[in-house]
């Protein structure tokens, strides 16, 4: 899959990763990119910067990633390439006393954003892609949906949650022509990045969002279902697999660690 030529959505597009694969996604000549964000004026700002057009979506609400899609086959064509990367990161505490104490409301939002936002695409835009033989989904996940995330249960679950529906929907549609990469860094700067306490996400090293769009691009040139920006993240799946419970304890040791230096 090239973006070259194609008809191009990305959510969370106003900053971060979102914004840089926007970007990237115009240098490699896609015919229009649709920058969806809840930020209206900043998605404005990306979109008016590569000539392209803004969509203000709540990608957690069905009707609003709906009618983002109608808008946009209907002003540009028909989407070829949809790129979910919208997330959130809630409920993270390091030192909690117990790892379900997250509120009801971060769940909620977290499940709604992290993974319902991926099915309403896909409930949307895999019967057009099946009627013109076939289409695109780059969902950006994190190396949290492969591994885990000290802090955060609600963005380690969710995060898992969202790979198990890519793993369902590339299976599930790879007959119809229909395509799925996921994009699974760790630590990147982004405004995410910097409101969370310093942890194991950061450890290999922060990412620039240009450098993990660079990432997405070439996978997706390859049509690789695993994209790993940061490739260490192989190996360290590679030992999770290998020895589950030595991983576990390893997990916990890290925690701890993470604690003593103050995080």
């Amino acid at each position: 899959m090239k973006a070259a030529g194609q008809v191009v959505v990305v959510t969370g597009g106003a900053r971060g990763i979102g914004r840089a694969l926007a970007e990237r996604f115009h240098r490699d000549g896609a015919k229009t990119v649709v920058v969806a964000d809840l930020d209206r004026a900043g998605a404005d700002a990306v979109a008016t910067g590569i000539g392209g057009a803004a969509v203000r979506c709540d990608v957690g609400k069905e009707a609003e990633v709906a009618a983002l899609i109608d808008e946009t086959e209907r002003r540009f064509g028909p989407i070829g390439l949809f790129c979910s990367n919208a997330g959130i990161a809630a409920g993270f505490d390091l030192h909690g006393e117990n790892v379900a104490s997250a509120a009801n409301e971060d769940w909620a939002r977290s499940w709604a954003v992290n993974l319902m936002a991926h099915v309403y695409v896909a409930r949307a835009l895999v019967p057009r892609m099946k009627a013109r033989g076939g289409g695109y989904f780059l969902i950006t996940v994190s190396a949290a949906g492969l591994l885990s995330q000290i802090g955060s249960a609600t963005y380690s679950t969710t995060k898992h949650a969202a790979v198990g529906f890519a793993e369902s929907l590339a299976i599930a549609h790879r007959g119809d022509g229909i395509r799925v990469s996921i994009l699974c860094p760790q630590g990147v700067d982004t405004a995410m990045l910097r409101s969370l306490p310093r942890g194991p996400q950061s450890f290999d090293g922060v990412l620039t969002p240009e450098e993990v769009a660079a990432a997405a691009s070439a996978g997706l040139e390859r049509e690789s279902f695993l994209i790993l920006p940061h490739p260490e993240v192989e190996t360290y799946m590679r030992r999770k697999t290998e020895n589950y419970d030595r991983w576990i304890a390893g997990m916990a040791k890290l925690l701890r660690i993470t604690r003593e230096r103050g995080a």
